[in-house]
């Protein structure tokens, strides 16, 4: 099993380690990207396509627009439509980054300054924004160091975009996890800004064969975008705590390290579960991988308790 803590799908990974390995890059042998030349080819489709309507002598003038207007490419539509909803909901994704105060960083990991210190990164995952309060909801294992920091030294920085899509970093606190269900939430200020919260949806009624939509951060390339189906439903896979998490959402999308704590969403953009781990089979040819993530609804149990309490309800008691 991989957990998740930090390559658009069309970039090849040679490791599921992003702090010791860089992805390897190919390049296309062709002069124009594909989605020019596409889009050249639809218009020529459909210009000739009215061309031939306007002078038929079968059809009507009348049904001419109507027709035309069937003639559309579906497949466009349905870009134009992902396309929305990653622009409507990225901004309600967070980068997370995992930070250790050193005196002497002898590390070629990236190093930058908290605090006037010199930190070096441990680690990245995801979030998304919870409220306008700056609660960020993420996984337990992306902030399990912070969480568990018995001298002090670990830290956590978040960057993320207001709603007018100016980029910012604030340092963040944990306010309450829950390793039972790999969850976390973590607080940052936002005073003086306006954030974007995510729009929560439900997990009860999904269907295997609906499509999903991933938002994270893998490997470090912030924003990005994978696409899949809902594979199964009610999976059991391993808790941070050693217990286990049950009604688990399986999916194809690509989720890789870095995804951890990102959102799964649904066609309508609405947030459906946490993504949170995948299980990786290597043989003698290509890995291949088992996404899952924590259903909306358990997530909605939790949270609530977390940010007032600090820990979950049945611990409480």
């Amino acid at each position: 099993m991989e957990i998740l803590g930090c390559a658009p799908p069309s970039i090849p990974i040679s490791s599921s380690s992003s702090n010791q390995n860089q992805p390897s890059f190919t390049t296309s042998s062709s002069c124009l990207p594909s989605s020019y030349l596409l889009t050249k080819r639809r218009a020529i489709i459909f210009t000739s396509v009215v061309s031939y309507l306007q002078f038929s002598p079968i059809s009507p003038p009348f049904q001419q627009p109507a027709i035309a207007q069937l003639l559309l490419d579906e497949t466009q539509q349905d870009e134009d439509r992902v396309v929305r909803l990653f622009e409507e909901t990225s901004p309600s994704v967070v980068f997370i980054k995992d930070l250790e105060i050193v005196n002497n960083p002898k590390s070629s990991d990236e190093v930058v300054m908290v605090d006037d210190e010199k930190a070096i990164v441990e680690g990245t995952g995801s979030g998304f924004i919870w409220d306008n309060f700056g609660h960020i909801v993420t996984n337990y294992h992306v902030v399990e160091k912070l969480a568990t920091d018995q001298n002090g030294r670990q830290r956590c920085k978040v960057f993320l975009v207001d709603k007018t899509g100016k980029s910012l970093s604030r340092d963040a606190k944990i306010i309450g996890v829950d390793p039972s269900y790999d969850l976390a939430v973590l607080k940052v200020d936002v005073e003086g800004i306006e954030v974007k919260p995510v729009s929560i949806g439900s997990a009860r009624k999904l269907n295997v064969g609906q499509s999903c939509y991933a938002i994270g951060n893998p490997y470090g390339y912030e924003n990005t975008l994978t696409t899949g189906v809902v594979s199964g439903l009610g999976r059991e896979i391993p808790s941070p705590n050693g217990g286990a998490i049950r009604g688990a959402i399986q999916t194809d999308a690509a989720i890789n390290s870095g995804n951890s704590g990102g959102p799964l969403l649904d066609s309508h953009g609405q947030v459906i579960g946490v993504n949170t781990a995948t299980f990786t089979r290597k043989g003698t040819g290509a890995s291949s991988g088992v996404n899952f993530a924590i259903p909306i609804d358990t997530v909605m149990k939790t949270i609530p308790y977390l940010i007032v309490y600090g820990t979950a309800y049945r611990d409480r008691f």
